[in-house]
């Protein structure tokens, strides 16, 4: 039986990426993935947006317009995130099924026992139609490249199960989804803030818009839009009665799963 993503070792590894992101550099990738999460999400309409797990104070869903937003709260982490706020599991979302328009899932993949369970779930309660954003670390770059420094992989972020961009592409294929936008940032080493005058800051800058064109999955942190698709055996609930409804009480999934 795989250990389940509330354990310990989970927790505090959200709480050290939480550290993380609050300094630099990860402050730039933070503020690189708000802005590609933010240019993606203005045009996706719907009557529910769920995050799943708060990396920090930046709100993730502040440029989507759709009216009702919520954060799935996954490590415990107080005020961090405006607006409605109710604790899960990213492999046991509290919703129901074919509920929500819009799913966020930033760096949650890499910090679970089953990453690939996360991803179902979050399928599961997306509409026909609805949108996943994932935003995820790329072991194939600079930035993966160092978990491969002695001690170095023990340390955060890199102590994260890292998902190649093409193994999440053949997953959410799997799960019945098609990628609409592909973003990567950070083709060289991180070393400060995006902005700057010095020759090295310049350098970065041009070497990260070429990446950008002609090697976009080898950044060292990747965004993916992707749409559910429609399928003839999965009933449609009419859009005229929206109704979010959290399944259980407390901490609870949408059912029982065995595993083999």
């Amino acid at each position: 039986m795989s250990p389940d993503d509330t354990t310990p070792r989970s927790v505090r590894d959200r709480a050290e990426l939480h550290r993380w992101l609050a300094r630099l550099p990860g402050e730039s990738v933070l503020a690189a993935e708000a802005a590609s999460v933010g240019a993606m999400i203005p045009n996706l309409f719907g009557y529910y947006a769920v995050q799943v797990g708060a990396l920090s104070d930046v709100d993730l869903l502040a440029a989507s317009r759709i009216g009702s937003r919520m954060v799935i709260e996954i490590d415990g982490d107080e005020g961090v995130a405006r607006g409605a706020r109710v604790q899960g599991r990213p492999s046991a979302l509290p919703l129901e099924s074919h509920s929500v328009d819009v799913v966020v899932l930033p760096h949650v993949l890499e910090y679970v026992a089953d990453p690939h369970e996360a991803l179902r779930e979050a399928v599961r309660v997306l509409v026909p139609e609805g949108h996943l954003v994932v935003c995820g670390f790329n072991p194939w770059s600079a930035l993966g490249a160092r978990r491969l420094v002695p001690g170095r992989a023990r340390r955060m972020p890199w102590s994260g199960q890292f998902l190649p961009p093409h193994r999440l592409r053949d997953w959410l294929s799997l799960l019945e989804l098609d990628v609409r936008a592909f973003e990567s940032h950070f083709f060289g080493p991180l070393v400060g803030r995006l902005t700057g005058t010095g020759r090295l800051s310049r350098g970065l800058a041009r070497l990260g818009r070429a990446g950008c064109v002609a090697l976009p999955s080898l950044g060292g942190v990747y965004v993916v839009l992707a749409r559910k698709r429609i399928s003839t055996m999965t009933p449609i609930r009419p859009r005229w009665q929206p109704r979010l409804r959290l399944v259980g009480v407390g901490l609870a999934g949408p059912r029982a799963r065995a595993r083999s």
